[in-house]
């Protein structure tokens, strides 16, 4: 079952429109992904949020809930980036990338969230690292159905090619001059694909 807000306390999550709830998760969001998780404690947050304690702990009752919240909405923003329709399937691989290294080669980025998270929590039965794990395996999911789609000859491998093609690209965006990294996506995407299959002909 996918973490969610709440996982670790049960019940079910505060409406998303909640203004306080909205503070706390922006102020989260800043924080976190320019400070780093575990740097940040929840009287700043709360502070930065300028909501009552009481208030943050009836929204998050947990960091961990809150750590997952702020992540599944990493998610969320990637999957409506990268949600295409009427588009054929390898075009909308090579829009996947694009759009990540839009993401990774773009002013103030400071490294993947996920990542930066994952190296935090390195304990792999820790709820935020089941909600990384979960965001990983959608990608996974979408490139295999997308490659299938194509007809691709060797849909599982490539996919595993092109999980590893995304994590060099977020921390090559980070670390390497990111016009060059940005520069390479195509190309890259383009080796790792090969060969597609053409549609076979309905009149055959």
């Amino acid at each position: 079952m996918p973490v969610t807000t709440r996982t670790l306390t049960g019940g079910p999550p505060p409406p998303l429109k909640s203004p306080a709830r909205r503070r706390v998760l922006d102020a989260a969001n800043a924080l976190f992904y320019a400070e780093g998780i575990h740097a940040v404690g929840i009287d700043r947050i709360i502070a930065e949020a300028a909501v009552a304690k009481a208030t943050f702990y009836h929204h998050f009752p947990s960091k961990d809930d809150l750590v997952c919240a702020y992540l599944q909405e990493q998610d969320s923003r990637i999957r409506r980036a990268t949600a295409l329709r009427d588009v054929a399937p390898e075009a909308h691989i090579m829009r996947l990338f694009e759009v990540i290294g839009e993401i990774s080669c773009g002013p103030g980025f400071r490294g993947c969230a996920f990542v930066n998270a994952a190296a935090e929590y390195p304990d792999h039965a820790h709820p935020v690292r089941q909600v990384i794990a979960a965001h990983r395996r959608w990608f996974r999911d979408l490139l295999r159905e997308l490659l299938v789609a194509a007809r691709h000859p060797d849909a599982e491998r490539t996919t595993a090619m092109l999980v590893l093609l995304r994590d060099g690209l977020v921390v090559g965006g980070d670390l390497d001059d990111p016009a060059q990294t940005r520069a390479l996506v195509r190309a890259a995407v383009t080796r790792v694909l090969g060969e597609i299959s053409p549609p076979a002909d309905p009149c055959e």
